[in-house]
């Protein structure tokens, strides 16, 4: 019997600028990942403001997508879902890596995003990629019976380069 790492990774995943029209292609990916979904006037809004608003192409269609705003020397990554049956192929690691260089190439010097305790997989990833948790949000999550607090992590973008094995020319020369 095979199982899902058996099987080899999509022969090509691309990642390009979310659209109107992408949208319910997300939305149908954000319903089948969360409990609590984002509405598709919050995608629209995003769009709408000039976040950094990326899908996933896959063969068959859109494969996941992620948003990321950014100002004030600071990225925050604020959604990055990946359709079930992609995970696990590090696409999702993948695009939080275009996220963190776009972030630093643009001068931004740190990089936050929030996670709910209980997704440990998602943990893994963002510590894999040298975030750290520098706080929490209590009660920022909708939940079954209730709210759930958020872990906020940040990344310094200044250092995540040598970090992760990259050329990081001069850094940043304004600080």
């Amino acid at each position: 019997m095979a199982t899902a790492l058996d099987e080899p990774p999509p022969a090509r995943i691309t990642h390009r600028r979310m659209s109107e029209p992408d949208l319910p292609a997300v939305i149908e990916i954000e319903a089948a990942a969360y409990m609590f979904p984002w509405s598709i006037g919050i995608f629209r809004d995003c769009l709408r403001v000039g976040y950094v608003c990326r899908v996933l192409v896959a063969g068959d269609g859109i494969g996941g997508y992620g948003i990321m705003s950014m100002g004030a020397g600071e990225a925050h990554i604020l959604n990055v879902c990946v359709r079930a049956d992609l995970r696990g192929q590090g696409i999702g690691r993948r695009l939080l890596r275009w996220f963190l260089d776009e972030a630093r190439s643009a001068g931004h010097g740190w990089a936050f995003l929030e996670v709910r305790p209980s997704n440990r997989p998602a943990i893994r990833l963002y510590e894999s990629l040298g975030f750290g948790p520098v706080g929490l949000r209590r009660g920022y999550y909708q939940a079954v019976g209730g709210r759930e607090d958020a872990v906020v992590y940040r990344l310094d973008l200044d250092t995540w380069g040598e970090e992760a094995g990259r050329a990081v020319p001069g850094g940043h020369p304004d600080r």
